[in-house]
């Protein structure tokens, strides 16, 4: 599993003085990268196969507090990747000081070509070195339907 430290600051805190929500999402963005970087899966890959990462859905589950002061782990874990690799998810947990975990997040994104703006399967490069990625016990083959699971539809506004 990959860990990345961080430093709770300032400005990640919201008027609870407790860490803020949009900071959960920074960390578990900031450790994914990380982690993709170090699997040699950066930003120059993405740039040379003119390819991002999108998010369909991020949900947070909060079991403790986390405040400044001390230092947070947050985790990385690849949940599952589709056939042709365009859809992934993440793993994100988050740990105080001692080891405790606080926090779990969980992401199911896809990677879309940028220059037609559309979700794509993976090129074999980047295939070959994302099929080798550390993968969580509980990893699964992706379909198209795993990305909507949660049931919620577009409902226009009627004007």
């Amino acid at each position: 599993m990959f860990t990345k430290e961080f430093d709770v600051r300032w400005s990640d805190l919201d008027a609870n003085r407790h860490m803020a929500n949009s900071a959960y999402q920074n960390f578990m963005s900031h450790t994914r990268m990380a982690f993709l970087i170090e699997n040699d899966f950066g930003q120059r890959e993405m740039a040379q196969y003119e390819m991002g990462p999108v998010i369909f859905n991020e949900h947070i589950y909060y079991f403790k507090e986390i405040h400044q002061g001390k230092p947070i782990t947050v985790s990385c874990e690849v949940t599952g990747l589709s056939e042709d690799g365009s859809l992934f998810s993440f793993r994100h947990n988050f740990y105080d000081y001692k080891g405790r975990n606080v926090a779990r997040g969980l992401m199911t994104g896809a990677w879309m070509n940028l220059r037609e703006r559309k979700i794509t399967a993976l090129h074999p490069d980047l295939y070959e070195k994302i099929k080798h990625f550390p993968m969580s016990s509980d990893f699964k083959t992706l379909s198209k339907e795993d990305t909507r699971l949660h049931g919620e539809l577009p409902v226009d506004l009627v004007v």
